[in-house]
């Protein structure tokens, strides 16, 4: 039975249609747009080009912003043999059959380019299976990868690359895009002005995202221009851009996290609404609440803490969507309270003199004496109950003795902001109670 179809591909593979994404792939460097700053006369990757001397890179970006056919242009630039891997395709397998095929073109003195898509998908042992033949120059390697490079490849492989970031594409990269489309096309796009900005916003910096729609609407056959709405029914709405364990998923995270810290309520709903239309779990969101409340707000305002976990009980009670009034009532409350990191830099400062002075001691006297011989040693003698004090306060010492008096450590610093003015009173008043107190 194979046999009868082994004429197809020569019979009707010149009649497959490619895709107009595929058809528009840049043929120079020259082409490719959104990416200047690395190949633009003066840019590291067309200096390479300009001197011939291509070192191993990692084009990190974004999907659709040329990473792929960069590297293919590159060999071509530099007259090297272009080798493409996929690593959620491949294994250490396969890299071995390229890097024979690689000393074979070395033999005859032509270089290998070997192009490595995914290649954060590679783990730790695939990865260090490049450092021979990276080092030997056996090949030149172009990883792509849509993830932060200091966290999903290792120092060995990283310390022999250079790492160039790929921008997403913005609107003028995206326009040029329509207008070779719609040359190759021979037509205009059958859009009207409202719906053509949209579809440029639709793409969210994506070039392949952007010409699949454009075909899309191409395909529709329509005969009057269409508007927003109408476009809406011809294209699926694009899905937000988050991967719940990649750098989209961190840096939503971080950018609202910073947003509270910042009392910018705005900026922190709009984050945390992103993370929303990605499908992230609110209870993701819930627990940076947390973390900002007691962090960034602390004893400048301690019902913030109070407002977040009531606002977390009750979206356990009711559920989403409801839950949406609960999540922005914490935000704005997060986002609008007096700050005051004191007591996370206090905490922070017990932590590196605990690791110091672990060694010490407590103060006999503060020490409970359950036993009759830890009554004879001392424990418990002295120990003042504050309750029985003028203004419930004794001034005596806690401190292990080397860290008494003059060298009484000061970790929480409290600010004027909020309740901690307030805090700050007190301290000073028990402060000085304590010296007058020790002086008598």
């Amino acid at each position: 039975m194979a046999g009868r179809f082994d004429d197809m591909p020569s019979l009707f593979g010149s009649q497959a249609p490619r895709p107009l994404a595929d058809r528009l792939r840049p043929q120079t460097l020259a082409e490719v747009v959104g990416q200047a700053h690395l190949l633009a006369d003066g840019g590291p990757i067309a200096r390479m080009v300009a001197a011939r001397s291509l070192s191993s890179l990692i084009l990190w970006g974004p999907p659709g912003t040329g990473k792929t056919t960069i590297a293919r242009l590159l060999a071509q630039a530099t007259d090297r043999q272009f080798e493409t891997l996929s690593a959620i395709q491949s294994g250490v397998a396969d890299l071995r059959k390229v890097f024979e095929t690689a000393r074979q073109w070395s033999a005859t003195g032509k270089g290998t380019l070997l192009f490595v898509d995914e290649i954060h998908r590679f783990n730790r042992s695939q990865q260090d299976a490049f450092l021979p033949v990276v080092e030997d120059g056996t090949i030149t390697l172009i990883g792509a990868t849509t993830e932060n490079p200091s966290f999903e490849l290792n120092g060995a492989l990283l310390s022999r690359c250079q790492v160039f970031v790929l921008k997403a594409l913005d609107e003028s990269a995206l326009e040029q895009l329509v207008q070779r489309a719609e040359a190759e096309m021979g037509k205009k796009l059958p859009l009207i002005p409202e719906a053509r900005s949209g579809l440029l916003a639709l793409a969210g910096g994506d070039g392949r995202y952007l010409l699949n729609m454009v075909e899309q609407v191409y395909s529709a056959g329509v005969d009057e221009p269409l508007d927003p709405a109408s476009m809406a029914r011809v294209l699926q709405r694009r899905m937000a851009t988050h991967d719940k364990a990649g750098d989209g998923h961190y840096d939503l995270l971080s950018a609202f996290h910073k947003s509270l810290r910042g009392s910018d309520a705005q900026a922190a709903l709009y984050y945390a609404a992103r993370m929303m239309v990605a499908g992230e779990a609110p209870e993701t969101v819930f627990r940076r609440l947390v973390c900002a409340a007691s962090e960034d707000v602390g004893m400048a305002d301690p019902q913030a803490m109070v407002q977040v976990i009531t606002a977390w009980d009750a979206y356990e009670r009711v559920g989403w969507p409801e839950a949406r009034l609960f999540m922005a009532q914490a935000i704005n409350y997060v986002a609008t309270a007096p700050k005051s990191n004191a007591s996370y830099l206090g905490f922070n400062a017990a932590l590196r003199l605990a690791e110091q002075t672990s060694h010490l001691p407590p103060p006999l006297d503060v020490l409970n004496a359950p036993t009759e011989l830890m009554k004879q040693l001392g424990y418990h003698a002295g120990y003042q109950y504050d309750h029985d004090q003028p203004d419930a306060f004794s001034g005596q010492e806690f401190f292990p003795e080397q860290l008494a008096g003059e060298n009484r450590p000061e970790f929480y610093q409290p600010n004027e902001r909020g309740y901690e003015r307030d805090i700050r009173k007190r301290l000073d008043y028990w402060s000085g109670l304590r010296q007058k107190r020790r002086s008598q």
